[in-house]
């Protein structure tokens, strides 16, 4: 379950009387576009239905039943949700912009390069201030996935970027080979890997362009800064090395 303070309240009027429920904006969001597939207790803050949320009062059982055809709160709240509406305070609508914007910054941030300086990452800033200075708010209501590509298009006026992937040759020494290599392995998809004659292993990696710099961090952690990288540029040295 979400805490309240996750969460917000969907109302359905029927028969005269007031139904409500209390869910994560996104997760209703999903539900009302038949878009859901995750696990509805994951997602509610009550597994309940209420006729006023905010003071915990509850519609009459007999009222329930005739317009659900049911009591089973986990039957209901996506029917209230689908049929209802979704309502949020100004609080609310505050906080979920906010959070919104940084999961967007944080999306662009990951996957993004300036393709004007050899596809180096754009720090989280760079990516800030020019959303500001291409005037595009995000939707709260709206997930992010779906706002990244109108997103891109307003920055692209601003500064140079590209969403793309990279794929990096690492070799770890054989001291640090047995732990670090488990590590490495998990940040992107090993393209490929290869114990040495020496111990030393080497690994191709694959992952969002934007996370080189905290790839080569990662690299130097687990091997107290003795590891070798290297960006492979061709897909076919993938299979040479």
């Amino acid at each position: 379950m979400i805490s309240l303070d996750e969460a917000v309240t969907a109302r359905l009027e029927s028969h005269g009387t007031r139904f409500e429920v209390l869910i994560d904006p996104d997760a209703a969001l999903e539900i009302k576009r038949g878009e859901f597939d995750g696990e509805l207790e994951d997602v509610i803050a009550a597994e309940d239905v209420f006729e006023n949320a905010s003071r915990g009062d509850r519609p009459p059982e007999e009222d329930v039943e005739e317009v659900f055809g049911t009591t089973d709160p986990l039957e209901i709240i996506p029917e209230v949700v689908e049929r209802g509406e979704i309502q949020i305070t100004a609080e609310q609508r505050k906080e979920m912009l906010e959070q919104k914007h940084k999961q967007l910054v944080n999306r662009i941030t990951r996957n993004a390069v300036n393709p004007q300086m050899d596809d180096a990452p754009h720090p989280p800033e760079r990516i800030e201030r020019a959303l500001e200075e291409a005037g595009f708010t995000v939707d709260p209501m709206e997930p992010v996935e779906n706002q990244i590509d109108e997103a891109l298009e307003a920055l692209r006026p601003v500064i140079p970027i590209r969403f793309d992937e990279v794929t990096v040759a690492v070799q770890l020494p054989a001291d640090y080979a047995g732990s670090g290599q488990a590590k490495v392995r998990e940040f992107g998809d090993l393209e490929r890997e290869e114990w040495q004659n020496d111990g030393s292993w080497v690994g191709v990696v694959t992952f969002p362009a934007g996370l080189q710099n905290d790839f080569y961090d990662l690299a130097n952690e687990v091997s107290s800064g003795e590891a070798e990288t290297r960006v492979v540029k061709e897909q076919d040295e993938i299979s040479r090395r």
